[in-house]
């Protein structure tokens, strides 16, 4: 019989407290757990095992009935999940123009998933709106881009594109008497989008999510490089957006703006800058050579995953005239506290509930400084010329001009098993990609952590993969 002077117990109160009890333990092993995954990052296989993808299926049976503690949630995961990763964060990981996260980001997440912030407002966040207004401040100026510009962090360059060009697609529709914010894109005057035959696919996603089509783009011919070439352009009338490339995802070639952004402004038209990696290459005096003029155009959008290190995800949309921006984000309800003094990022971003995705890019700029910053971007692309000049030594042919730090190399028939054979082995990881009607492997040197060290294994083991199946394949009748 229970005692009638002892109160009820509270469903769910005795795992709170035991959870309230176990979390600094739990916390402390998750720590420990992230070091030694980390610390095997240099040496460890970049793809994983046959053996631990198949395990993953352990991971794999109904949701159950009565729940683990945490710790030994925390075990399962470690013991199943890191054998099971690409090493991503590690320094010979060359796919898909990704970056490892640097210490200063790492560290950084770590403090702000436990202040667990929603930055949507300044009055849920003072500190996630001040870092995320100080280090939208601190890109622009690293960039070079005009003093006014407004910003906001979003998941991803895609993101950024379709949040950018909302405000482009905006404002040229007020230009041309029509109100966007009220009255939609039905019955609308016709928007016409310019942008250059070797656009990134992410562009034709953010025209579709933006309401201007995926297909109705207007495509201007690309040299080998996939820059567009800026003669015979076309006349433009209209409500019109270019849109143009810092960093051809394949030869991380860029347009050549000054010329093209002179014609589009002549007639009126909005410019916006895909710049996912190619934009970082303006925080270079070395390399900013390759991005000159970019600063003239009205809206850019880059990552942070990428070149600047952070953890995924974080994109970047930079709109040259922040109203613009505000304009085609703002969202308002009697319920939100709201300072119109206050930046606040729900405002400029199509996300209401977001992560404090500033405080990384703060910390690592933070850390960098501006010198520290150059330098990461100088290095990794004087790595990518290592790799261009010791396969282009061992006969194989690099098909780009190496600028920044992309470098694609065709091995010829064989192209495809190389690579596969490549990622099998585990040494590093690059991708394969089809560049000008050419099968190519693709190498993006991305990570802070990469040294020359990790450039000359990985060079050697590719080189020697190649070399083994072009012989075969010569041997061949």
């Amino acid at each position: 019989m229970s005692d009638p002077t002892s109160p009820p117990t509270e469903p769910g109160a005795d795992s709170v407290r035991e959870g309230l009890r176990q979390r600094d333990d739990l916390l402390a092993d998750a720590a420990e757990r992230a070091r030694r995954y980390l610390g095997t990052l240099g040496t460890r296989s970049v793809a994983p095992s046959t053996r631990a993808l198949d395990e993953l299926t352990r991971l794999e049976h109904p949701l159950p009935e009565h729940g683990s503690t945490p710790g030994a949630v925390l075990e399962q995961l470690d013991r199943i999940g890191s054998p099971a990763t690409v090493a991503q964060a590690g320094p010979r990981y060359f796919g898909f123009v990704t970056g490892g996260t640097h210490p200063a980001a790492l560290a950084a997440a770590w403090l702000a998933n436990a202040w667990d912030q929603n930055n949507a407002l300044y009055a849920m966040s003072p500190v996630g709106n001040a870092l995320d207004r100080i280090a939208i401040d601190w890109v622009i100026d690293a960039l070079g881009l005009p003093n006014g510009t407004g910003g906001a962090f979003v998941t991803g360059a895609t993101m950024a594109s379709a949040t950018a060009l909302a405000a482009a697609r905006d404002h040229v529709l007020t230009e041309a008497g029509w109100d966007a914010h009220a009255d939609g894109l039905i019955g609308a005057p016709a928007v016409q989008v310019i942008t250059g035959a070797e656009a990134h696919t992410t562009v034709s996603k953010a025209l579709g999510i933006v309401g201007l089509g995926r297909s109705r783009a207007r495509l201007l011919p690309t040299d080998d490089q996939g820059r567009i070439v800026a003669r015979n352009l076309p006349d433009i009338d209209g409500p019109t957006v270019v849109i143009l490339q810092a960093g051809n995802v394949n030869s991380g070639c860029s347009d050549p703006f000054p010329e093209l952004i002179e014609w589009a402004h002549a007639a009126g038209a909005w410019v916006h800058v895909d710049g996912a990696f190619g934009l970082w290459a303006a925080a270079s005096p070395a390399r900013r050579r390759f991005v000159v003029g970019v600063d003239q155009a009205d809206s850019w959008a880059t990552d942070g995953h990428k070149w600047l290190n952070v953890s995924y995800d974080c994109g970047i949309a930079l709109v040259r005239d922040a109203a613009d921006l505000r304009a085609a984000a703002r969202s308002d309800a009697p319920y939100l506290v709201t300072e119109e003094s206050v930046r606040e990022p729900m405002h400029l971003s199509p996300q209401s509930s977001q992560r404090a995705r500033g405080i990384e890019v703060w910390a690592v700029l933070a850390a960098l400084g501006r010198q520290g910053l150059a330098e990461l971007v100088d290095r990794t692309c004087d790595h990518a010329q290592r790799f261009a000049a010791g396969l282009d030594d061992a006969g194989f042919s690099v098909l780009n001009d190496v600028e920044l730090n992309q470098v694609v190399v065709d091995f010829g028939p064989a192209t495809d098993e190389i690579v596969a054979a490549v990622q099998a082995e585990g040494t590093c990881w690059a991708g394969p990609t089809t560049w000008r009607g050419r099968r190519a492997m693709r190498l993006s040197v991305s990570c802070w952590a990469t040294m020359s060290s990790d450039v000359e294994r990985s060079l050697a083991t590719i080189v020697s993969i190649a070399q083994a199946h072009t012989s075969r394949e010569e041997r061949q009748p």
